[in-house]
């Protein structure tokens, strides 16, 4: 289990995350969705580590992560999908994901310099990192190198990856952002295909609230940096407080106005 026990980072005067506490299960997808500059990202960015928090904490099964960098957090089992891909863009796509198996795998199986044992283990990440180009459907690009991959393929690999590191939660900080209507699907899918895995927590900050309906088993929400709403799905969109503060819906009107919104 992930969780954030008062989670709070300030900037000067001004609190972007308040005391945030929250628990994330195994074998759930928890969106988080709120108004701009709700907090959603910078959320995101204190519990994968690329930001301090002023105070609290973040737990990944009962081990306290909060003194961890950001790569230490990710060994640890916490996979971050940001906004922009972060690749390596002159390798190719094959190395890109072999070198994310290997980290995985370093100091486990390398052995000095017997050159056969190293040549073995080479064709054992390699073989490892086909398998997984298989499923993101990446396998016919495999000697590409990233820089050429239109977009929707990028965000694809960046899913390959978080598989590479046998991440326990995949955290995706809106999946979608800067697809066509052709590729937002492909991505959805393999987030469709990590549900099925129920060892697996899934955290996604998504503003397309059909998205959210249809993949969410959950629901919180972020709003001048605290949280307001928490719940299923349903519940929490029908809300009076995310109707107005996330949706822009007032609760009064009638309900042919609040579905036009």
């Amino acid at each position: 289990m992930l969780e954030t026990k008062e989670l709070t980072v300030r900037f000067g005067g001004h609190v972007a995350v308040n005391a945030v506490s929250c628990a994330f299960a195994p074998g759930t997808l928890t969106a988080i969705v709120g108004p701009n500059g709700a907090g959603k990202t910078t959320y995101f960015n204190l519990m994968s580590g690329q930001l301090k928090a002023s105070s609290g904490s973040v737990w990944l099964g009962g081990r306290d992560l909060s003194g961890l960098s950001a790569s230490a957090r990710t060994r640890a089992g916490l996979g971050r999908a940001f906004q922009l891909t972060n690749l390596f863009p002159n390798l190719s796509v094959q190395e890109n994901v072999r070198l994310a198996v290997q980290a995985t795998r370093e100091g486990a199986h390398w052995r000095g310099l017997n050159l056969w044992s190293i040549w073995s283990d080479h064709r054992s990440l390699v073989a490892r990192a086909d398998e997984i180009l298989e499923v993101v459907a990446l396998q016919a690009k495999a000697q590409m190198p990233v820089a050429s991959l239109p977009h929707g393929d990028q965000r694809k690999l960046e899913v390959a990856l978080l598989m590479a590191l046998e991440s326990q939660v995949f955290m995706f900080d809106e999946p979608t952002a800067g697809m066509s209507t052709d590729e937002a699907p492909v991505i959805l899918n393999l987030i469709r295909q990590l549900k099925r895995d129920k060892s697996k927590t899934i955290l996604l900050v998504e503003h397309k609230m059909d998205v959210v309906r249809e993949l969410a088993d959950r629901i919180i929400v972020l709003h001048n940096g605290s949280l307001v709403a928490d719940g299923e799905p349903a519940a929490v969109i029908a809300s009076p407080i995310v109707q107005q503060a996330y949706l822009g819906v007032n609760p009064d009107a009638t309900p042919a106005t609040a579905q036009s919104v």
